[in-house]
């Protein structure tokens, strides 16, 4: 009777250390699991934080199009021009818009006509600033207001280095040409490599736009 209870004993602990034994996998098996997924996870959100950088540099080499508008034609250029080259675009806004009553260049006394006939004259401009870096060519447009660049454009080409990079202006305007205004951004820039601007009137065609573009090349 001591024998037989002797072996049930034996066999009851044998089948515990089992259990036990069996018990310590599972749970070693759901820690090592939860190990692997966060660690899936991790790795997830690394990849995608990667992808999203990749996305917003800008390729070396890449054209960007920068263009003030007032009434829209040069916005309607600098969109064409874009659409021709492939191109990344940036308005400059100004920090105080521009009403028509300030544009009125019968009048003597309106905004633009004192900031034109102050050649220090300096517009704010609102819009965040632009990096420039991987960019190897520039197209720079504005209206012409009384014969040269507005001076929010130099406002811009002052606030930057463009070195290294090909500058391209254009311009829209009634019947005016684009005068000295190309040389004046030059000048104000201090750097770059300044092509010969071009002057297109309100509404010019795209495929007029793709030859000028093309000769350039």
């Amino acid at each position: 009777m001591k024998k037989l209870l002797t072996i049930c004993s034996v066999i009851a602990l044998s089948l515990g250390l089992v259990a036990c034994g069996e018990t310590a996998e599972s749970n070693t098996s759901v820690e090592t699991t939860d190990a692997e997924i966060s660690t899936e996870e991790n790795t997830s959100e690394t990849v995608e934080e990667v992808q999203q950088t990749e996305d917003t540099t800008v390729e070396e080499d890449s054209v960007l199009v920068v263009y003030f508008s007032v009434t829209g034609n040069t916005k309607d250029i600098a969109e064409k021009i874009a659409s021709v080259t492939n191109a990344d675009i940036y308005e400059i806004v100004p920090a105080q818009e521009y009403t028509d009553d300030d544009i009125n260049w019968h009048d003597d006394n309106s905004r633009t006509s004192h900031e034109q006939n102050d050649p220090a004259a300096r517009p704010e401009i609102a819009s965040d600033p632009v990096s420039l870096e991987g960019y190897s060519t520039i197209y720079i447009g504005f209206p012409i207001w009384w014969g040269e660049e507005p001076r929010i454009m130099d406002t811009f080409v002052e606030s930057y280095n463009f070195d290294g990079i090909t500058m391209i202006p254009f311009c829209t305007s009634g019947s005016s040409g684009i005068g000295r205004s190309g040389k004046n951004l030059e000048e104000n820039a201090g750097s770059g490599n300044w092509l010969e601007g071009q002057r297109f009137g309100a509404g010019t065609p795209e495929s007029e736009i793709q030859s000028w573009i093309e000769g350039l090349q």
